[in-house]
């Protein structure tokens, strides 16, 4: 490692300590003046925050009309509850967290999931549906993105939140441990294989070789 490289290594750990401080300064204020009554503030929140949101419940919720209802509750819990936040974790952890409890909680009210649907054993095999299996011999004419999120939709309820959290929202391992109620190796093992199967599955339903390259 030449000596530049070495000094620039604490200057981009350094850098990224004051990014993450700034973050937390600009969350704890934007809190700070939902509690007094902002509303100007509250819908910045909702707008930082409901990409994020849609993300989980659209992923985990099949009916379009009660996702929209569940992201609206779930930011009125944040609402209600945003006075019992402690910044023990980020503020996006949290609101997570609260949308896939949310999720879950409609999918067992709706007899969708039980608690066994939860639990996916390390020796346990997983098989997606296998309706239509057959190579699509029209691939080229299909968008490779609504190809791969068709696919993701069918994994196990856990898989499909764990993907969506680390791929589309950046989450490290331990976040997404803290919203799934997961231990962090639990979840590494999961994405791996979450990713196999995906990739068994964009092989030999629509032999996309390079969607991995």
């Amino acid at each position: 490692m030449t000596e530049l490289n070495k000094s620039l290594q604490p200057l981009g750990l350094e850098t990224g300590l004051i990014i993450r401080k700034k973050k937390m300064a600009e969350t704890s204020e934007l809190v700070k003046e939902i509690l007094s009554g902002n509303t100007r503030a509250f819908e910045n929140l909702i707008q930082e925050y409901r990409q994020l949101v849609s993300h989980i419940v659209f992923r985990m919720i099949p009916n379009p009309q009660d996702r929209e209802d569940i992201c609206q509750e779930v930011f009125i819990k944040v609402y209600q509850n945003l006075a019992d936040f402690r910044f023990e974790s980020k503020l996006s952890t949290w609101m997570a967290q609260i949308a896939y409890n949310l999720s879950i909680n409609y999918l067992r009210q709706k007899k969708m999931i039980s608690i066994e649907d939860l639990a996916v054993s390390e020796d346990q095999e997983v098989n997606l549906p296998a309706e239509s299996i057959q190579p699509d011999k029209s691939v080229e004419e299909k968008d490779i993105s609504q190809r791969l999120k068709n696919e993701i939709d069918n994994l196990p309820l856990q898989f499909r939140a764990i993907v969506t959290l680390f791929h589309l929202d950046q989450m490290s391992y331990d976040e997404i441990g803290k919203i799934l109620n997961l231990p962090e190796g639990t979840v590494k093992s999961y994405l791996f294989r979450a990713r196999k199967l995906l990739k068994e599955r964009l092989l030999s339903k629509y032999q996309l070789e390079d969607i991995w390259q």
